[in-house]
């Protein structure tokens, strides 16, 4: 999958045209016209004035043209995937069936993701690939599922998180190791209730998600603590924790000393 993001810079007349090898995903953070014409090749044309938060999906081959006089600046993504890689369901009706265009539709499922993918592009910080690729393999699942006309169901929780759900919560979690958390946030990431979710996490990582959140505080603290010009208060800030107390309870009940003691022993 590759990606590009733009923007709009002057309220003038633009034109846009694609037919290629890739399949092609247009998610319209901002859109408005004063007139214009938007075709997908198999469908009739459109010329809808307001296109915020719409989504246009166009299959590898098929024609695409745009034009407007935008009354508001445009902004949109344009999300370009493989078809030799995109996935299959070999459990439904559904496999191996061609991918449908779609013109100016809605779906939460895609739009929330889409959204994260293009905050990871645009974050000048963002150095997570591992939780970048795993939000594109979902996007593209999300793609051929809604191609299939399946909604987001509960996976069983016997086997735990699915190796993708893993990934992403995980990355999520060390991504946001000093921020509290909301078990509802995490489930929402991989598409479960925050019931199912808690129990399939503790399958997979062997304890619940805000005991494993604590953990990955404590071993970022214990990295931090081996630097001694920062001090303990400063790393408990860093990791999460509101006051030095707090953190020093969750330190000693981990590891059984003190963060001070812990970074004396290193010295």
């Amino acid at each position: 999958m590759t990606a590009e993001v733009v923007q709009a810079t002057r309220s003038e007349r633009t034109e846009y045209r694609y037919n290629g090898p890739r399949h092609l995903l247009a998610v319209y953070e901002q859109g408005e016209r004063r007139e214009g014409e938007t075709l997908v090749e198999g469908l009739p044309r459109s010329t809808l004035r307001d296109f915020k938060r719409k989504l246009v999906f166009v299959p590898a081959g098929h024609e695409y043209s745009d034009w407007q006089e935008p009354r508001a600046l445009t902004r949109v993504v344009y999300f370009y995937f493989d078809p030799a890689k995109m996935p299959t369901l070999p459990q439904t009706d559904a496999a191996g069936v061609p991918l449908s265009p779609r013109l100016f539709f809605e779906d939460t499922t895609l739009w929330d993701t889409a959204v994260k993918l293009r905050k990871q592009i645009e974050s000048a910080a963002a150095d997570n690939r591992l939780y970048f690729e795993a939000l594109g393999v979902v996007l593209a699942h999300e793609l051929v599922r809604l191609n299939a006309g399946i909604r987001p169901v509960e996976a069983p929780v016997r086997g735990g998180l699915a190796g993708w759900q893993q990934r992403i919560v995980t990355s999520y979690i060390e991504e946001h190791l000093s921020e509290q958390i909301p078990l509802a946030t995490l489930a929402r990431l991989v598409r479960l209730s925050p019931y199912y979710f808690c129990r399939a996490f503790k399958q997979s990582l062997g304890m619940p998600p805000h005991r494993y959140h604590n953990s990955r505080r404590i071993e970022q603290a214990k990295t931090l603590l081996a630097k001694p010009e920062l001090s303990v208060t400063n790393i408990g800030l860093t990791v999460g924790f509101s006051e030095t107390s707090s953190f020093t309870a969750a330190f000693r009940k981990a590891t059984g000393q003190t963060p001070t003691g812990y970074q004396r022993s290193l010295r």
